[in-house]
């Protein structure tokens, strides 16, 4: 499947003007990639982002370096995390990436969901952590909270 390759900034697809308090503001479509190993479970979440207005899947990983490499290039507002991958973990990703790019959400998805890889997560900058076996059916409304605290995103 092929994905644009945004450059930083994002680029303003879907942009709309909005009157709000007497001041212009721009709102652009929310930017997605998914870091998941498994292709069933990477397709079933790009299936769920396909159906939701003003989102817009950018990549997908299935390896920690594809994750880190593919994040850095797009530059999404929203990364979804499986915690396990092949040779390396979400973790790692997390920690790689959230040092430069703060400002990017991520949303650890993970069957891994003891209070320690929860701490640890959350100390590395994740804005939430979700159990697949529990919150799978979440995601999409994860992803629309995400949006509506970042006026900028389209809702």
């Amino acid at each position: 499947m092929e994905y644009p390759a945004p450059i930083s900034p994002p680029p303003m697809e879907g942009i709309a003007s909005a009157q709000q308090s007497g001041a212009m503001q721009i709102v652009r479509t929310q930017h997605v990639y998914i870091v998941e190993d498994s292709a069933p479970v990477r397709a079933r979440l790009a299936e769920s982002l396909a159906n939701l207005e003003g989102v817009l899947l950018v990549g997908e990983a299935a390896s920690a370096g594809e994750a880190i490499a593919g994040i850095l290039r797009t530059r999404p507002d929203t990364v979804l995390l499986d915690l396990y991958l092949r040779g390396r973990t979400g973790l790692e990703v997390l920690r790689a990436v959230h040092a430069s790019h703060p400002e990017i959400a991520f949303v650890v998805l993970t069957n891994h969901s003891d209070s320690q890889y929860r701490r640890a997560c959350l100390d590395a900058g994740a804005a939430y952590f979700l159990d697949k076996s529990r919150d799978f059916e979440r995601v999409p409304a994860v992803i629309g909270e995400i949006a509506a605290s970042h006026p900028e995103i389209q809702q």
